[in-house]
């Protein structure tokens, strides 16, 4: 009798608002749109707030990269950091810069971000964040009628409340009304693309200690290439050193009251009841339903691969600036990707600086992510770096010249 009566009022409960959830229309754009501007919470965003020890070394682990910078002490104390320091890419766990709100029910795919740093971040950093909407753009396309991409502005802060790093992120809200249909696709056997995996060595040598000259690089030098296949262990990885159950409200109780008072959730159709939104990332099934073609990773979690293919090249005397990175097709579990780069811009400011375009292909020699990477130097004329990075004025980076 009690199984029935969970039953009924679960399937009750996921139902309520079956006629604008996962829709997309010009009420529901309209309340979003609202929010532009306008100071967000972030409670359910932050998974850290202060870059303790493990929580570097946790996040690393997450993703693969093993740089001594951000695990040996002894090694990072001989450095001119002189202690352990993060990854850039470690904001990723302090605020996710997944700026979506409203649009109830409606898929978010996260599309790229725009990376400024100023400041390394020093083990035991405690953090501020601010983070609001700036942007809500409608698209067409022959997947969808109707989509929206929502760009958020995140901006991190020190203790002393210097600023350490502004960020962009995109997030693409597509509808979720109704399943979509996945065409067949030619993959290479997942078999092979682990054994491949297995089989080969990274080309991405870390440079660590001996520092990467400025007037040493030349226009088309490469960087990398480094190879990852993903596993359902990979995505979990991720998930226990960047980002918990927060983002997606939580487990067990916190997780119902969320819930019950936000339209963040999936339904599970065979039960009615509310789960996670993330359930694609680690159920093929799931992951087709949202048109993914199966099991897929976090797009934080390529960028981070890309962040460490830079700072192993770059070595521990350079500093990742700027990076912007765009999602363009899913990473599959099973998939495997070649990362890689070139320098396509070299130039004098106040540092000493390069430009460093990057793709990453998957075994069907598809483009899943491509961007680019600006870096700082030491120089044999100007020495070191240093930083803050113009003296914190985020501004100066309108100033980096462009490609073309």
């Amino acid at each position: 009798m009690l199984k029935k009566l969970y039953q009924t009022s679960v399937k009750a409960l996921a139902t309520s608002n079956i006629g604008t959830w996962g829709i997309i229309d010009d009420q529901s754009i309209a309340v979003a749109r609202e929010l532009m501007n306008t100071p967000l919470r972030r409670d359910r965003m932050q998974w850290v707030k202060t870059a303790t020890r493990d929580a570097i070394s946790q996040f690393a682990r997450g993703v693969g990269d093993d740089n001594p910078l951000w695990h040996d002490l002894d090694y990072a104390k001989k450095t001119r950091w002189k202690g352990l320091i993060a990854p850039p890419s470690f904001l990723y766990a302090v605020d996710a810069t997944i700026v979506a709100p409203k649009l109830p029910g409606v898929q978010w795919i996260y599309a790229g971000t725009k990376w400024k740093w100023l400041d390394v971040i020093a083990q035991n950093e405690t953090f501020d964040v601010s983070a609001k909407l700036v942007s809500m753009e409608e698209k067409t396309g022959r997947t969808f009628k109707r989509w929206i991409m929502q760009i958020g502005e995140i901006k991190y802060y020190n203790e002393a409340g210097g600023l350490l790093s502004v960020a962009e992120g995109r997030v693409a809200r597509t509808p979720r009304a109704q399943e979509r249909k996945q065409k067949k696709t030619t993959n290479t056997p997942k078999e092979k693309t682990a054994k491949q995996t297995f089989e080969q060595t990274s080309i991405n040598k870390r440079r660590g200690d001996q520092p990467r000259l400025w007037e040493n690089i030349e226009v088309g030098e490469l960087v990398g290439p480094d190879l990852h296949s993903l596993t359902l262990t990979d995505i979990y990885g991720w998930y226990v050193g960047a980002q918990g159950a927060l983002h997606y409200g939580g487990a067990h109780a916190d997780a119902v009251r969320y819930r019950h008072r936000h339209d963040d959730f999936s339904i599970n159709t065979k039960t009615g009841a509310k789960d996670s939104a993330a359930r694609g990332h680690f159920s093929e099934g799931e992951g087709n339903k949202v048109g993914m073609g199966g099991a897929y990773d976090v797009g934080l979690h390529r960028i981070s691969w890309i962040v460490a293919l830079v700072t192993n090249w770059m070595g521990d005397d350079g500093f990742l600036a700027e990076l912007d990175v765009s999602i363009l097709k899913p990473n599959l579990v099973g998939d495997l990707t070649n990362i890689s780069g070139y320098v396509s811009k070299i130039w004098e400011d106040s540092h000493c600086f390069l430009r460093i375009e990057i793709e990453a292909e998957n075994q069907n020699k598809q483009i899943t992510a491509a961007g680019y990477a600006v870096v700082a130097l030491p120089s044999e004329r100007k020495g070191a770096v240093q930083l803050p990075l113009f003296n914190g004025n985020v501004e100066r980076f309108n100033d980096f010249p462009s490609i073309n």
